[in-house]
C-alpha cells in the first residue's frame, strides 16, 4: 500500500510538473507574475498528495520581505511554499540533484555555493535585489538540517543581503518556524523527528517513500515579529533574534499538539515567558493559542 501511495504521487506530480513546466519557463523569462504564482499551486497541489495539514499562526510582513527559517526536511520547502508565493536560498549542490534541483529552478532558487566568495557576492547581490524588487525570499538559516529535536543558531552572513536591499531604505527581516506535530494524528514525539528529518546521507527516495507511507503530516508555521532592517542593523544581533524567535516559537508549536473538534482551533498552555520575559513573537503567539484563538487553516 504504501509503495502504490508512493509511486501515485510521484506520477501525478509528474504530470503537473510537465504540464506547468513550459509555462513556467516563459513566465520566469518574460518576467511575469504568474512565475511566482505557478509555483505556489504546484505546492499547494504537491501538499495535498503527500497528505500534509499545514496550519498558519502569525501574519506574513508585506515585502520587501527576507523570511529566515529553520530547516529539518525537504517537506519544509512544501510546507512554505503552499502558504504564500515565494523562492527560497539554497545550497549549490541542489542545482545538481536529479529532479530535486530542475524543482528548485522552477521555484526561481538563489543557489549560493559557500566555498566560493566571489559567488557568494554574486549570490548575495541576486538575493537583495530579489527582495528589494518585492519578491518574499526564504533563507535557511542553520544553514543545515538536523535531526528535528534541535534549532542550530542561525548564520548571519547571508542576512547581511537584507542590507544590501535596504540601501537607504528600510526592509523587513522576519523568523518563521516550521514544526512537525502530528503524524497519522499522533502527537510527534522526539522519538519520531529524525524519521521526518532529512539530513546527512539519507537517499531521498526512500525517505520520500516513507513519510509518503505514514499517513498525514500536521504542520505548525509561526510567523514572528518583525525586525526592521536598515544599512545600520547588526546582522548578526538579528540573527541572533531571528535564531531566539524561531526556538521559541518552535517550542510553544510542539505543545499545542491538543485539537477541538475537526482541528480548527489550535490550544497551548500559556508559557513562562508569555508575559514579557521572553520574545514578543513567541509572547503574542503564547497569547494567542492559550485564549484558544482561531488559527487560520492555508
Amino acid at each position: 500500500m504504501g509503495m502504490a501511495r508512493t509511486i501515485f504521487v510521484a506520477f501525478v506530480l509528474g504530470i503537473v510538473t510537465i504540464v506547468l513546466m513550459p509555462l513556467q519557463i516563459l513566465a520566469t523569462r518574460f518576467g511575469w507574475r504568474l512565475a511566482a504564482l505557478l509555483p505556489y499551486y504546484w505546492q499547494r497541489i504537491a501538499r495535498w498528495l503527500v497528505g500534509l495539514r499545514v496550519r498558519v499562526t502569525g501574519t506574513p510582513a508585506k515585502p520587501p520581505l527576507l523570511l529566515t527559517a529553520n530547516h529539518i526536511s525537504w517537506l519544509d520547502i512544501t510546507v512554505l511554499g503552499s502558504v504564500m508565493p515565494l523562492s527560497f536560498v539554497a545550497k549549490a549542490e541542489v542545482a545538481g540533484w536529479p529532479v530535486l534541483g530542475t524543482l528548485a529552478r522552477l521555484q526561481r532558487t538563489v543557489f549560493i555555493d559557500r566555498t566560493k566568495r566571489l559567488q557568494t557576492g554574486a549570490a548575495t547581490a541576486e538575493i537583495a535585489q530579489r527582495v528589494g524588487a518585492g519578491d518574499v525570499m526564504v533563507l535557511f538559516a542553520e544553514g543545515t538540517t538536523g535531526d528535528g529535536n534541535r534549532i542550530l543558531p542561525f548564520r548571519s552572513a547571508l542576512i547581511g543581503a537584507a542590507g544590501a536591499a535596504a540601501g537607504t531604505g528600510t526592509i523587513t527581516v522576519q523568523p518563521v518556524a516550521v514544526t512537525y506535530t502530528r503524524i497519522g494524528g499522533i502527537p510527534v514525539g522526539a522519538s519520531d523527528r529524525p524519521g521526518l528529518a532529512w539530513y546527512g546521507e539519507m537517499p531521498f527516495v526512500a525517505h520520500f517513500s516513507r513519510l509518503i507511507g505514514r499517513g498525514g503530516i500536521d504542520a505548525v508555521v509561526s510567523f514572528g515579529e518583525p525586525i526592521h532592517f536598515t544599512p545600520e542593523s547588526d546582522r548578526k544581533k538579528v540573527a541572533e533574534e531571528c535564531f531566539e524567535s524561531v526556538r521559541e516559537m518552535d517550542e510553544l508549536a510542539r505543545t499545542a499538539t491538543s485539537y477541538s473538534g475537526k482541528g480548527d482551533r489550535l490550544f497551548s498552555p500559556q508559557p513562562k515567558n508569555a508575559k514579557g520575559t521572553g520574545s514578543p513573537a513567541a509572547a503574542n503567539l503564547a497569547g494567542q493559542a492559550g485564549e484558544g484563538i482561531v488559527d487560520r487553516v492555508s
